[in-house]
């Protein structure tokens, strides 16, 4: 199998974006101790979801929940863990509510990457 088309199987996506998604869960959970604004993880999650959407169109959606899947996780872990986490309440209810947020935000982000990647403008060089 040629490195192009390995490069958009849905494995490797979603490996790419578990790769991210720890990334985020790392800057969430462990650098600052947890003290890092939630609106910098909102914005590394929209900025990895959008990248997936600019660079695999709709076929980022597997990068896309590979990020997204990491963030609610890593409180799930630390909830069955019974470690400090940021999260409060820490209660399955709250991490559900993240989960939900975070599904959409995802969303958003892979939507817009996916809107900027067919905007007229990405053609005009080319031509």
């Amino acid at each position: 199998m040629p490195a192009s088309t390995f490069s958009k199987t849905w494995p490797f996506l979603l490996f790419v974006g578990c790769i991210a998604g720890v990334g985020i869960a790392t800057v969430d959970n462990v650098l600052s101790k947890g003290e890092v604004s939630p609106i910098v993880i909102v914005a590394l999650l929209f900025v990895a979801t959008l990248a997936a959407g600019i660079v695999w169109v709709w076929r980022g959606i597997f990068s896309a929940t590979g990020t997204w899947m990491c963030v609610p996780l890593a409180h799930i872990i630390k909830h069955l863990l019974g470690l400090p986490d940021t999260l409060h309440p820490n209660t399955y209810a709250s991490i559900m509510l993240l989960a939900v947020f975070t599904l959409v935000v995802a969303a958003i982000g892979l939507a817009c990457g996916v809107f900027i990647h067919h905007l007229p403008f990405r053609n005009a060089n080319s031509a």
